[in-house]
């Protein structure tokens, strides 16, 4: 039995195409500045997102950490959502290992942080208080549904943050989803911010990495960072080949992904034990909970769909799931995954 994983986009294996590049990658001591192939993505990567640089990191955590590092000092304030990945899923990195403090306003549904809130949470000139360096956001959001930012929302904060001398940090995972969803480009949806870090390594598909894109100044730091960290790499070009071929055959097929996300999302409002979320999917993520009738708990419906029917789902509460497409997911999984919901919850 073939199995679907339909988890995450991060159980993405690299295509044969990948492989190939990989196999045949011309590398160097990427420590040293000399591997070609881990230049070559930094600079694809930094012009697809209308940066002057890029830095490839070995994950879009350290990205993350890296950017809130390079903006903020020890005790200075980074303002972002409650549900935020930086603040959620990073093991606290930005303040155990930064010393930076967070600032945590309510996401609302759509992923976005109400202005007004932002504008009220930014410090004075108190000596009693942090200094606010650093506003983040999260395009496309994952605790928000898949949800997207518009680009009219992002350049009003980026506008707010300039004002104040504020610096404007994307997580910008899976950006090239939220491109796809507003029919926009990376570059685009990138331009407000002074740094954004995006994974390869979730729909893109390449097995490993994230690349950090701003300016050189700050790519020049965040080196220096990366390097604190533990993220330098030798001959990394294995990696990066595949990267670059991600970039180059991936990005523009998200949009596929989304349609199949709709397509399953039609498929599973007509099971009786199912209640989909309003909207649900925005990109290529589906969040659903067990309908109240329902006796069993998500991770039991899960074990039964993975041994049964050899259809492995995202359990994110008690009674919930997540459901995410990706490029290893095509129209005959989407039907498998219908036929086996209905089957088991009518």
């Amino acid at each position: 039995m073939q199995i679907i994983d339909i988890r995450s986009d991060t159980v993405t294996q690299p295509t044969p195409e990948m492989r190939e590049a990989m196999a045949k990658a011309e590398v160097g001591d990427d420590v040293y500045g000399e591997d070609a192939t881990v230049n070559q993505l930094q600079e694809i990567a930094a012009e697809k997102l209308g940066k002057e640089a890029g830095l490839f990191l070995p994950s879009g955590t350290m990205g993350n950490l890296i950017s809130v590092l390079a903006h903020c000092g020890r005790g200075d304030e980074v303002i972002l959502g409650n549900k935020a990945h930086i603040f959620l899923y990073e093991a606290g990195g930005i303040s155990a290992l930064g010393g930076v403090h967070s600032c945590q306003l309510q996401n609302q549904n759509d992923g976005k942080l109400l202005l007004e809130d932002i504008e009220e949470a930014v410090r004075g000139n108190d000596s009693h208080e942090p200094v606010t360096r650093l506003i983040a956001l999260e395009n496309t959001h994952n605790r928000c549904g898949g949800s997207v930012l518009p680009l009219d929302y992002t350049k009003k904060v980026g506008n707010f943050a300039k004002e104040r001398g504020i610096a404007y940090h994307l997580d910008g995972a899976r950006i090239f989803n939220a491109a796809a969803a507003l029919s926009s480009s990376a570059k685009e949806l990138a331009a407000p911010f002074d740094s954004i870090t995006f994974c390869l390594s979730k729909g893109l598909s390449a097995p490993v990495g994230s690349v950090l894109c701003g300016s050189r100044e700050f790519i020049t730091k965040a080196h220096r960072l990366r390097k604190q960290l533990g993220g330098g790499m030798r001959q990394a070009g294995i990696l990066a080949a595949a990267g670059i071929v991600a970039l180059d055959t991936m990005a523009d097929r998200l949009g596929e992904d989304h349609a199949r996300a709709q397509k399953l999302a039609e498929g599973l409002a007509g099971v009786s034990g199912l209640t989909l979320d309003e909207g649900t999917p925005h990109t290529n993520m589906l969040f659903m909970n067990l309908a109240k009738d329902v006796e069993y708990p998500a991770e039991k419906v899960a074990a039964h769909m993975h041994k049964a029917r050899g259809i492995r789902i995202g359990v994110t509460g008690e009674r919930r799931f997540r459901l995410v497409v990706h490029y290893w997911v095509d129209d005959e999984a989407v039907e498998r995954t219908v036929a086996a919901f209905k089957e088991l919850l009518g």
